[in-house]
């Protein structure tokens, strides 16, 4: 493999000498040669150099395509000559939805690298919107997400049942209620995940189904993560949508409540994600890991 085409897909990557350098320990006037020497035999500019700021040009663009593609057949060459032997060795990257990488996945990745232990894994945390781009940008192989978009150029295969229910802090008076009515949602206040966020996707489409739309609830905040909306709810007499997956600790702890919603019910998928027509070895293995660890016929 050509060194100098991997000092360029970190710096494209990262947009910054500094770490690129850092990431590929070598020093950054090394990094600075490796592109000029790059820019010199293509005869083209890669990067726009503004101050401390680069960008890649409409070359440089062209020239991470294909990268990347060179990079996804060197690491199918890895696995599938190591398998010859017995000794699969890799590279695995994997992005998972915040959700799922937080509460679902974690077990799944302890068993597999017991099995495959030379097979390395790098799992890249987003919300859905970022993992699906992150797949068709080929940073990952596979996505593993709460929300199925319907992107054209993925492929969705449904993975593990989940079931997103209200909650809110045991303290709250609306405890002592058997049943909440789809007009009291519209008099709470909620906490909700941000856009682009699968979780979110969901709930809108679950209410949309009752007459009920997102913009009808008194929503006090948009938070970036599961944890940071738990911690809130925690604090507050706010309400959320969650996963049952994600409250199961401060359910048997019982900080937090599960109230049930009259005519409500908001179940959906999860779905692992792969560029549709494109498939590999490793992933292949991984997908039948993950399927044998839940029982599922994928």
């Amino acid at each position: 493999m050509d060194f100098r085409l991997k000092v360029f897909y970190t710096v494209a990557t990262r947009l910054n000498f500094t770490k690129a350098a850092s990431e590929l320990y070598i020093s950054q006037p090394a990094v600075s040669k490796h592109i000029q020497e790059l820019e010199e035999t293509y005869k083209t500019k890669l990067f726009e150099r503004n101050g401390s700021k680069i960008a890649l040009t409409p070359a440089g663009e062209i020239l991470l395509k294909h990268t990347k593609n060179i990079f996804e057949i060197y690491r199918e060459i890895d696995f599938d000559m190591s398998s010859f032997i017995n000794e699969r060795q890799g590279l695995l990257r994997l992005g998972a939805s915040t959700t799922i990488s937080q509460y679902i996945i974690s077990p799944v990745l302890a068993r597999f690298h017991q099995k495959q232990q030379d097979i390395k894994v790098n799992l890249l945390n987003g919300n859905t919107e970022q993992i699906e781009n992150a797949l068709i940008n080929k940073e990952i192989e596979i996505g593993i997400v709460e929300g199925q978009s319907k992107n054209q150029s993925i492929k969705y295969i449904p993975f593990l049942k989940d079931e997103l229910v209200l909650v809110c802090n045991t303290k709250n008076l609306l405890v002592k209620q058997t049943e909440i009515s789809l007009e009291d949602l519209k008099s709470m206040k909620f906490i909700t995940r941000e856009r682009g966020s699968g979780t979110l996707e969901v709930i809108e489409y679950a209410l949309k189904q009752v007459n009920v739309k997102l913009t009808d609830l008194q929503i006090e905040m948009q938070l970036g993560s599961t944890e940071s909306i738990k911690s809130y709810l925690l604090n507050s007499d706010c309400f959320a949508f969650m996963s049952i997956h994600a409250v199961d600790k401060e359910l048997k702890n019982n900080e937090l409540i599960v109230l049930d919603v009259k005519d409500l019910s908001i179940e959906r998928f999860f779905y692992i994600i792969i560029l549709l027509g494109k498939s590999d070895s490793l992933s292949e293995l991984f997908i039948q890991n993950i399927s044998s660890y839940y029982n599922l016929k994928l």
